[in-house]
């Protein structure tokens, strides 16, 4: 059992309620779900999670949430993120993940889509997120043609928000994924005139 599963199985038993909880887990632990791959941390793994309330956003920190019992003995802890905050794609696309769900009673497990958690993450373009990405590539699970489509929706969903100056920034790192780690052409893309 990994980490992330021993945390999701406690986390699951030391729920309140009768109430199922949908966790759209988000970030590097969603690439993790989805392919052969484990991050070497120093520390902590972290998983992200969004859209919940408030009240069940307060519930899980307390009991998953950093610093908590529950995420020192598993070395993860759970942070909800906003709904607006990533750079992402809209709609992003969850898929079910029933292998982690079938073993959870009140919590249902649901993955961003390794193309848009390679998205999201050319914001920031941390070391980390960079190893992220280029392990997607080298596992063969990152599709070209899909990380595309998905940057495109990406620039045009998030054009009118604050994120629309780094543009020119986040295209340059795109054009870095395809040409080195993806082995594709750089694909011309035209930014909105105000980015």
């Amino acid at each position: 059992m990994t980490p992330i599963d021993a945390f999701l199985t406690e986390l699951d038993r030391s729920w309140d309620g009768d109430d199922q909880v949908t966790l759209r887990v988000i970030g590097s632990v969603a690439l993790m779900l989805q392919a052969p791959y484990v991050r070497a941390t120093k520390d902590y793994d972290v998983l992200e999670v969004s859209d919940l309330s408030p009240e069940t956003r307060e519930r899980l920190q307390l009991l998953g949430g950093k610093g908590t019992r529950l995420a020192e003995r598993h070395q993860v802890y759970l942070d909800v993120v906003p709904a607006g905050l990533p750079f992402l794609p809209r709609p992003p696309i969850f898929h079910p993940f029933p292998e982690a769900s079938a073993k959870l009673q009140h919590f249902k497990i649901e993955v961003l889509s390794v193309a848009d958690v390679c998205v999201s993450k050319l914001k920031r373009f941390s070391a980390s997120d960079q190893g992220d990405i280029e392990a997607m590539a080298d596992c063969g699970v990152l599709d070209p043609d899909e990380f595309l489509d998905r940057f495109r929706n990406a620039i045009d969903a998030n054009s009118m928000s604050a994120v629309a100056e780094d543009y020119p920034k986040i295209l340059e790192r795109f054009h870095a994924v395809q040409r080195d780690w993806l082995y594709v052409d750089e694909t011309e893309i035209d930014l909105p005139d105000w980015s």
